[in-house]
């Protein structure tokens, strides 16, 4: 098996974890590869030993030579990750550097010994469901594994986005947008705007007005196999939409978006030691009063 490697250099602690995994995989003659940009930053930073060119690859050839990649980040850097190799089936081990993550299975503890657990099979595959978005706006389909969201930008308007589900009219939210959401990203931008929380097993999507101007606007939950066709008509200069938060694009109205769950599910590879709701009340501090930490 070849580990592909990418990592976040904006983390603090990717000095020390990549220095060690290097180690531990050179250790353990396994062979890797390192995303361009990640291996640049390790050299000049000093991080272990020179890295051979020939274990070096851009993100265009990441899917095609490794097996697994190993994602050393937060769960912004594992949605790059899927953006990188989603499509391709590769399954992606994510490392947690940061404070939050939902998504990373490791902590920065635990990397030599969950690559002992790969080695010997000790993993489960997690296949999480993906969006895609298309529209006449741009040539190529973004790819989103927590959300789609399409909103005003920078303008001090609301905009009127009529959806439709199956080409059934749903209704017209004026708001600041709208996110679209895999159970996968119920937690991170849908949560924030006061949508529910999915299990990632649930076969839905959910339909969320971002800062709707009528209390009558709510949530909605539809099939997974639904396609969502939402339209903005005039009377707004630009529309924004991104998906997961970094791939993004600026259009002019009148503009229709479509999405739909994407053919190519992400595939996170879980140790299976702790269940979803384990991390739900660990993430979410549920249990505990945080009135206790609070001094006045």
């Amino acid at each position: 098996m070849t580990f592909g490697i990418l990592g976040n250099i904006g983390k603090p602690a990717l000095k020390d974890v990549i220095h060690d995994l290097l180690a531990h995989l050179r250790t353990r003659q396994l062979p890797f590869v390192v995303l361009d940009d990640l291996a640049a930053w390790a050299v000049a930073s000093g991080v272990g030993e020179e890295i051979a060119a020939g274990s070096v690859c851009s993100a265009e050839d990441l899917p095609r030579r490794c097996d697994m990649l190993i994602a050393l980040g937060g769960d912004g850097t594992i949605l790059m990750a899927a953006r990188l190799v989603g499509r391709s089936g590769i399954p992606i081990l994510g490392v947690n550097l940061g404070k939050l993550g939902f998504l990373a299975e490791v902590s920065i503890g635990d990397v030599t010994s969950a690559i002992q657990d790969v080695c010997e099979g000790r993993y489960v595959i997690d296949e999480r469901m993906a969006l895609t978005i298309s529209s006449a706006a741009f040539s190529k389909d973004l790819y989103a594994l927590n959300e789609i969201v399409i909103d005003k930008g920078s303008s001090a308007r609301v905009i009127q986005l009529e959806t439709f589900v199956n080409n059934d009219y749903l209704v017209t939210y004026s708001a600041d947008g709208i996110i679209v959401t895999t159970p996968t990203g119920s937690t991170a931008y849908s949560l924030a705007s006061g949508g529910p929380i999915v299990a990632p097993k649930c076969s839905v999507l959910t339909i969320n007005p971002i800062s709707p101007h009528t209390l009558a606007a709510r949530p909605v939950i539809v099939p997974d196999d639904s396609a969502i066709r939402i339209v903005v008509k005039g009377g707004t200069k630009s529309v924004h939409y991104t998906a997961d938060g970094q791939s993004e694009g600026m259009t002019e109205a009148p503009v229709e978006f479509m999405v739909r769950k994407s053919a190519h599910p992400v595939k996170l590879v879980k140790r299976g030691r702790h269940t979803y709701y384990d991390l739900l009340r660990a993430k979410l501090m549920w249990g505990r009063d945080v009135r206790l930490g609070i001094k006045l």
